[in-house]
């Protein structure tokens, strides 16, 4: 489990079918004594907003387990483009949530939902607002305005978005935008995203028909009941 807060930037380089390696960039080793210093085998990583399993550790980096199909439905696949030009993939890495940590953005799993494509970024007077695509409906479901989106691994709230979810907006801080590797889009960059876990259940539960004992079909819910039924 993750938070969605990115904690560095890492390169990329597949090294074989099963496996890639991940080296801390510049401004990632500063970081990496107090951010990676206790980084352990079988530990989970958050690549792009991928669950990987680290299996060797690196005096500046880690290989991590990787599967084909993680590699063909994620951006993670498409690093070999990068390295046939002679350079590697900029990746967002986060470490996994720690019991008593703060949750500072939103439970991200590390479980892709699917693929979208960055449409514009326009920066403004105290963000930037970038827009993103989606064809893929296991996505579009999931978005709706003020909900979470994870996007290469990264919380983020939308702030607009049409009524299927196949384009949304989210305003990024300037600092989010530097850190990370949303500066590097262009348009029609590939992305990786998720959607938020807490609407995956509510909606699991809706159309299995498993609703609370006391809920009559058509009664509004309101914040009180949620708070009352655990949520």
């Amino acid at each position: 489990m993750f938070t969605g807060l990115v904690q560095t930037v890492g390169s990329l380089e597949i090294l074989d079918p099963e496996h890639v390696q991940i080296i801390w960039t510049e401004a990632g080793a500063i970081e990496s004594n107090w951010v990676w210093g206790d980084l352990a085998l079988g530990d989970s990583v958050a690549v792009d907003g991928v669950c990987l399993t680290v299996v060797q550790i690196l005096a500046e980096g880690f290989v991590a387990d990787v599967s084909p199909e993680t590699l063909q439905r994620t951006t993670l696949g498409q690093s070999t483009a990068y390295q046939a030009l002679g350079g590697l993939r900029q990746v967002n890495l986060e470490t996994s949530l720690r019991v008593g940590s703060k949750l500072g953005g939103h439970f991200v799993t590390g479980h892709v939902d699917g693929l979208g494509r960055l449409r514009s970024a326009v920066e403004t007077a105290s963000s930037w607002e970038m827009t993103f695509t989606t064809e893929n409906p296991q996505v579009a479901r999931y978005i709706l305005r003020k909900g979470s989106v994870a996007v290469n691994g990264i919380s983020l709230t939308v702030a607009d978005c049409d009524r299927d979810g196949s384009w949304f907006t989210v305003a990024v801080i300037p600092h989010t935008y530097q850190a990370t590797n949303l500066h590097l889009l262009k348009s029609g960059s590939p992305v990786n995203l998720e959607g938020d876990i807490l609407g995956k259940y509510v909606e699991k539960f809706l159309l299995a028909g498993q609703l609370p004992p006391d809920l009559k079909l058509g009664e509004e819910i309101t914040p009180e009941f949620l708070a009352e039924h655990g949520y």
